[in-house]
């Protein structure tokens, strides 16, 4: 009770909901809840200056102007935080309430708080919004006693729309396991191929230090002796590394026998009308793996949601780094399918080398996949 009561009213609020439900609307929103509130703010000043001078004259107390501020800033806090907006909200209004007489601040309280209620009962927990609830109830005094009654439809109001939020945040929830799971099973399937990588390398190792005798003259008993520590060592690496690599692989995963791909194979990825420049070979065998499956992707996902486009593959070294670039022109409607964590494997797999991926839609209507890997030493 009492961590519910302190994630409601204390506790931080890192869920920016409106941000990700509005998607690509989310200007045109965000402008009309600032303008929302700022024509209510603009009544609420015209109203206690109404209220406070029957006349007609100007007051000049100053309060209309901590009236119009509770009243925008709300609003404008929506925009990061439903949760920050209520907290602003419901206790700002309960002193201003005081400024007015008759049944304005109800009317008032109506139009402005209870929307703000409203959206954190569309996308928050039960708990945040049954506490948020009755603290606005408790806090938030109406302006007369015969229009308490009132008060029984704002929890009946917030019970709706909590019901129809359900559904959202299910799906949301849903979405986040999802790409929880894509990013789990991606890590898996690059553990797996640097297995490859690494076997490699210490195969190479093996095979030094067992021809090191022969190929090295002079070598006394103890050099001998520390070469074939070192090999035996290695080989229990790799052995360790198959054990590993049984661990990672999944239900109905058969062990790949040919070799991994590099980067001098990415020009074989390219479609018909497609160009490729690739004008490096010399970069560390897992930056090349990485390399190759970032174009395999981008040209796949150009294939299956953009089909007729041309896309051009630039690979290139600039400042220490791996340049891989894709872009794809505009193509036909998208044909679906895919997984649809295709981006998340893109981003897991540059990570795993600290680089960064970006990836955007261009202004012709086509698509961008950049990635800059760092090439460390290399």
């Amino acid at each position: 009770m009492f961590r519910t009561l302190y994630r409601t009213v204390l506790g931080p609020d890192r869920t920016r909901v409106l941000t990700k439900v509005l998607g690509r609307f989310r200007v045109p929103a965000f402008a009309a809840l600032i303008i929302y509130g700022f024509v209510w703010a603009i009544i609420g000043c015209v109203a206690y200056v109404d209220t406070a001078n029957p006349a007609g004259t100007v007051h000049g107390d100053g309060w209309w102007v901590l009236i119009f501020f509770v009243t925008l800033v709300p609003y404008v806090l929506l925009i990061w935080s439903p949760l920050y907006s209520w907290r602003l909200a419901a206790p700002g209004f309960y002193f201003i309430s005081f400024l007015y007489e008759g049944d304005r601040a109800a009317a008032f309280q109506y139009w402005t708080v209870i929307p703000i209620l409203v959206a954190v009962a569309a996308f928050y927990s039960r708990g945040i919004v049954v506490t948020a609830t009755l603290i606005t109830m408790a806090i938030v005094p109406f302006a007369e006693p015969q229009r308490a009654a009132l008060a029984l439809y704002v929890p009946l109001i917030v019970a709706v729309i909590y019901l129809f939020g359900e559904r959202g945040r299910a799906e949301r929830e849903l979405e986040e396991a999802r790409t929880s799971k894509a990013a789990l099973e991606e890590r898996a399937r690059i553990a797996r191929e640097m297995h490859d990588v690494v076997a490699h390398h210490m195969s190479m190792v093996v095979v030094r230090c067992e021809t090191a005798p022969y190929r090295l003259k002079g070598l006394n008993d103890e050099a001998e002796k520390e070469f074939a520590e070192l090999g035996q060592a290695a080989r229990e690496a790799i052995t360790d590394m198959q054990r590993l690599l049984g661990v990672l692989r999944t239900n109905g995963h058969e062990p790949e026998r040919e070799p991994q791909p590099g980067i001098s194979r990415i020009p074989e990825l390219a479609r018909p009308g497609d160009e490729a420049e690739v004008d490096v070979d010399d970069v560390p065998e897992a930056v090349g793996l990485t390399a190759y499956r970032i174009v395999q992707e981008a040209l796949t996902n150009a294939t299956r949601h953009a089909p007729g486009s041309k896309a051009s593959v630039h690979v290139h070294k600039n400042e220490g780094q791996l340049d891989v670039l894709v872009i794809n022109t505009a193509g036909g409607p998208s044909m679906g399918g895919g997984s649809g964590q295709g981006l998340v494997g893109m981003r897991e797999r540059v990570a795993v080398h600290g680089g960064t991926l970006t990836v955007k839609s261009t202004e012709n209507g086509g698509f961008m996949v950049r990635a800059r890997i760092p090439l460390g030493d290399k």
